[in-house]
């Protein structure tokens, strides 16, 4: 991003880098290592926490870098201190440790994420995510703690939620109301799951759940619930309207973006808070886009000389997302500029609740994300409240109490939850911030 890179530049020529510290070494931890370590001056990668340390070493050693190992607290700090890279099985003690600027977290987690990123924040340093999992079940509250803390709490630039913010803000500096912020999806099947999506994961090296939960819905789901909490968007409906072009066969011709708009202006209101939606088979995908409007006549000539159409509906797109690619980015302007790409900006407008993917019985555990079990969809907070739905983050690791029958939502007395959890502690602490003892109250946990 303009503005950024000469700030990193400088931050390069007076040997004063920007010290980061990363939560997960997976697929997209691998390949953000890998871009810090090669493409990103004025930014060093000093640690790497993973459950797995094998795979921590492998990020590193992508650049023919042997890190030292470490176990604590003082050891990391006492590495970063002679210019070392770490890695280390325990995120907490990397996330404490003094000599780091920010946290990139990039687990998918939930629970082991959300002790990571608490964490971070009390001992000072700005957290990237590129966790919409955890950001979309409990981000408002961490954003809170973060504020209290003086650092910074954001989504990354890169993936389709940051892609979307940018656009958004970009679509505001030219004085157009956004009233829809938009995913560009190829394939959308609520029963997709681990087995189905096996040889994809494979082919790519990523896990089968994780990419399951990309088809089911999940993932798309969580992304525009946090880009609904970070600018007070809603859902037209429960689930999104999501009209598919492709009548359900992937390899239909794509339909140009600018065609789609049809099936989303009876639900645009210039006047309301907006919409997050998606889209399938249409082109450029897998981008982003925003529909704006504008009512000046002198405006909507400009634009249609400028080939945008005669209005008073515009559509503005972005024809990729780079994730980590462009995560450093995020990092420098959270560093740098006190910057967020995008944070929730108070109570949570929107939630991802559970689904039953199947006929549960009873007895039955709620096993990952883009499991067998259950799959997400976006709901406004306030139906989320009133019908105590069950939130999907809250969902994972609890067992079911009576049978529900395929396509139903599961409420939070359907299930029985693990004991003593973090997440749950963390989600009744949002509730009661943000929507106190009111009337609402029979929506809490």
């Amino acid at each position: 991003m303009i503005i950024v890179d000469t700030a990193l530049a400088k931050r390069e020529a007076d040997n004063k880098p920007i010290r980061v510290g990363m939560i997960g070494a997976g697929f997209q931890g691998k390949g953000i290592g890998l871009q810090i370590l090669t493409a990103t001056p004025g930014m060093t990668l000093c640690a790497i926490a993973n459950r797995h340390i094998e795979s921590a070493v492998r990020v590193y050693e992508q650049v023919g870098i042997d890190p030292e190992r470490c176990d604590t607290t003082a050891s990391i700090e006492s590495a970063i201190a002679r210019g070392q890279p770490v890695v280390t099985e325990d995120a907490k003690a990397m996330a404490a440790s003094d000599g780091l600027d920010a946290i990139i977290e990039v687990t998918g987690s939930i629970e082991y994420a959300a002790e990571a990123v608490l964490t971070a924040i009390a001992s000072g340093k700005h957290v990237i995510q590129m966790n919409a999992e955890l950001d979309g079940t409990i981000g408002p509250i961490l954003k809170r703690k973060a504020e209290q803390a003086g650092v910074i709490y954001t989504f990354s630039d890169g993936d389709q939620p940051g892609v979307q913010m940018n656009l958004l803000r970009f679509t505001e500096g030219l004085g157009i109301k956004p009233v829809l912020c938009g995913n560009i999806k190829g394939l959308h099947d609520p029963y997709r799951n681990p087995e189905t999506q096996r040889a994809f994961a494979e082919r790519w090296g990523q896990k089968p759940a994780m990419v399951a939960s990309f088809a089911d819905g999940t993932k798309i789901s969580f992304e525009q619930a946090i880009v609904a909490n970070g600018t007070g968007m809603q859902v037209a409906r429960r689930g999104m309207l999501g009209p598919d072009f492709s009548n359900g066969d992937p390899g239909s011709p794509l339909v140009p973006i600018e065609e789609t708009l049809s099936r989303f202006e009876p639900y645009l209101d210039a006047s309301g808070p907006g919409l997050v939606d998606y889209v399938v088979g249409a082109r450029p995908g897998p981008g982003v886009f925003v529909i704006g409007t504008v009512s000046d006549p002198r405006k909507q000539h400009y634009l249609e000389l400028y080939k945008l159409g005669k209005g008073p509906y515009y559509c503005f797109y972005t024809p990729y997302h780079l994730c980590h690619f462009e995560v450093p980015t995020s990092v420098a302007r959270a560093v740098l500029f006190n910057d967020p790409v995008l944070t929730p900006r108070g109570a949570p407008t929107v939630g991802v609740i559970a689904m039953a993917k199947k006929d549960l019985k009873e007895g039955a555990h709620i096993g990952e994300f883009g499991g067998f079990e259950v799959y997400g969809v976006a709901e406004n907070m306030d139906v989320i409240r009133r019908e105590r739905l069950l939130p999907i983050g809250l969902a994972l690791d609890c067992v079911v109490r009576k049978r529900i029958e395929k396509d139903a939502p599961l409420t939070v007395d359907d299930v029985q939850f693990p004991e003593g959890r973090l997440i749950d502690r963390l989600y009744r602490e949002q509730e009661h911030i943000f929507f106190g003892n009111s009337g609402e109250e029979r929506g809490k946990l």
